[in-house]
This record gives structure tokens, sequence and C-alpha cells, in this order.
């Protein structure tokens, strides 16, 4: 503001606040450099570190010879409570339509194969460390542009001869057929946590400079208390609102 100097950081802080507060809308451009510099009575360099802060926190996009912009940001509402409901799944619908209502995600690079269990699996299904599981890998791509990872690990005795080790699981996915031969998850259990993507999840992602990724971390167990399967997933957290609800 005007009277006095401030760093990058504190200019990035206070563009950030505006941002915030509606102040530039989504697709809205960012003023100028020149303009910046007068409104914070900054230097170039100061107002070029700035701007890019804000494009490396995901705030805005930007092209060479173009002046910056407000993310448009259009989330993905990911309803936990009631995409994992039995009505949905049990009834043959997909979770998808539960998190986006106009829209309809493909899925792409769909692989099924039979591996040995990892350390990491093994526990998390509580199965010997080399036992074998069925590994189910996708990526899901919504209007264009892929916006999840996901990699799905069934305890081999349950899945061998069944459409879960087969391309085309059938209504209601792993979850309607786990219930067919009696497995049917009953509960939930979600570990979600962020960090900064890895080269590949970036590039498969085609995640903007400074997006990090949501990595959830879900395991499913039936009515004895056994665990079903694990899902290990990468979000876009550009992309994304986890909505949790629970009752107090």
């Amino acid at each position: 503001m005007a009277g006095s100097k401030r760093g990058y950081k504190e200019i990035a802080d206070e563009l950030r606040a505006q941002i915030e507060r509606g102040d530039y809308r989504p697709g809205q451009k960012i003023p100028s450099e020149s303009s910046l510099m007068d409104e914070f009575e900054a230097g170039r360099e100061t107002v070029t570190k700035a701007l890019r802060l804000l494009k490396d926190l995901g705030l805005t996009v930007s092209a060479q010879g173009r002046p910056a912009t407000v993310r448009e940001f259009e989330p993905i509402r990911r309803t936990a409570n009631e995409r994992l409901s039995k009505q949905v799944w049990g009834g043959g619908a997909s979770m998808w339509s539960v998190d986006v209502k106009d829209a309809k995600p493909t899925v792409a690079g769909l692989s099924v194969v039979q591996i040995e269990a990892s350390p990491r699996v093994a526990e998390a299904l509580g199965v010997q460390r080399g036992a074998p599981v069925v590994l189910r890998k996708r990526h899901y791509v919504l209007a264009g542009k892929p916006v999840l990872m996901s990699d799905t690990y069934i305890p081999g005795d349950l899945a061998s001869g069944t459409p879960m080790a087969e391309m085309d699981t059938g209504a209601g996915g792993v979850y309607g057929r786990l219930a067919d031969i009696g497995h049917g998850p009953v509960r939930f259990k979600e570990e979600v946590r962020t960090r900064m993507p890895l080269r590949a999840e970036a590039a498969l992602l085609r995640l903007e400079p400074g997006t990090p990724v949501l990595c959830v971390f879900r395991s499913a167990f039936d009515s004895e208390g056994r665990t079903v399967e694990v899902n290990d997933m990468v979000l876009d957290g550009g992309n994304y609102i986890l909505d949790y609800v629970v009752d107090a």
C-alpha cells in the first residue's frame, strides 16, 4: 500500500488475501507489474517474485507475454460419507455419480494384474508379504483432464476367478462383487495427507507448478472385520474438496 515498502512475500500475501476475499474473481486479470510497483512502492524484481509466488501456489496462471489471471477453480466435492454408502454401490451406481453431477469421468490406463503384496499393502490387507493380490490400476479423466490416480488392491483369494480380476467388474464395482461373495464392506477407514507431487504424478495429472496432491488411503472391512480392499489414491489438490460429515 502507499507509504509502505514491502517484500515480495508480503505483497504476495496481500494479493492472496484479495483473491480469497473475491476482490479478484476466477479468470480475472491481476494488475500489471507497473500498477503493483506503484501500489506497493516496490521494484520490478520484487513484484515479479511476488507474482511468481502466486503462480507457484496455484492461485494464478500466466503465459509468456500475457498478464496473470486468477485460476478458475471448479472443485470436485468428494462427499465421502455419501459416496461410500451401500445405497450407492449396492444399487449399482458409480461413486462418481455422487461427486460429479453434470459430467461423467472416463477411466484411462486401466490394468488388472495379480502381484505379490508389498510390505505396505500386506500390512494394510492383513496378509503375508508376497501373498497374491489383485491390483486394479487406473486414472480418471474429467472434461479432458486427469484428476485422480487410483490403485486398488484386493486379496487374491477373494478376487481370483471373479469379475474383480477382470477389466469390467460390473454394476456396483468391486464392492458389489465383494457383496456377491459375502464380503461386502460395512465399514471404511480413510487416511488423508497432502504433499507435493512426484514428477510422474505431476505429469500424468497435468498439475500447475506449486499444486499439491491429496493422498487418500482407504481400507474397506467386511462384517467380520476383515480388510477386503485397500485403495491408494492420488488426487489433484487444485480440483478437490474433501467433504466429511461426522455425527457427534
